[in-house]
């Protein structure tokens, strides 16, 4: 059986070079690490080392599918880029601009609610207990003078 190649694949709104081995291309989705790719490739049977650009059709949309309810194929909850959501109380996975959409929404929940991570977002700081003495600057280098 031979499979035509394809330069680009479309996967889940994102352009997916061919020429990429296809655990490695799943992962280039926003929301899809290498270990949700690996995961998505065992389930569905696929080899993983496989060229992204000789995928089926019928393979994407199953791919596709996966990426979209993951827990029905049997992925565990636990390797959701979303768990218990806030309103819901789901476990999703998100992929692409909801991705996006919802961690904008978590942060601007966190300033209104002003709690410690929602005030440190708003002013701009580190929120996850980074030292912020001499890293994190903005503006010019703040050194010690010397004297001539």
């Amino acid at each position: 059986m031979s499979r035509e190649y394809r330069y680009i694949v479309r996967i889940a709104g994102t352009d997916i070079p061919g020429e990429l081995e296809l655990a490695w291309g799943l992962a280039k989705i926003k929301g899809v690490g290498y270990n949700f790719a690996m995961a998505i490739c065992r389930v569905l049977g696929l080899d993983p080392h496989m060229k992204t650009g000789f995928l089926t059709d019928s393979e994407v949309e199953k791919i596709e599918d996966v990426i979209r309810d993951p827990l029905k194929y049997g992925i565990p909850s636990w390797m959701l880029n979303r768990r218990k959501d806030y309103e819901t109380g789901k476990d999703m996975h998100l992929v692409g601009a909801d991705l996006v959409f919802y961690a904008r929404q978590d942060i601007e929940r966190e300033i209104r609610i002003k709690s410690w991570r929602g005030i440190r977002h708003a002013l701009g700081y580190k929120v996850r207990g980074q030292r912020t003495h001499t890293t994190g600057r903005l503006g010019p280098t703040v050194g010690v003078k010397r004297r001539r």
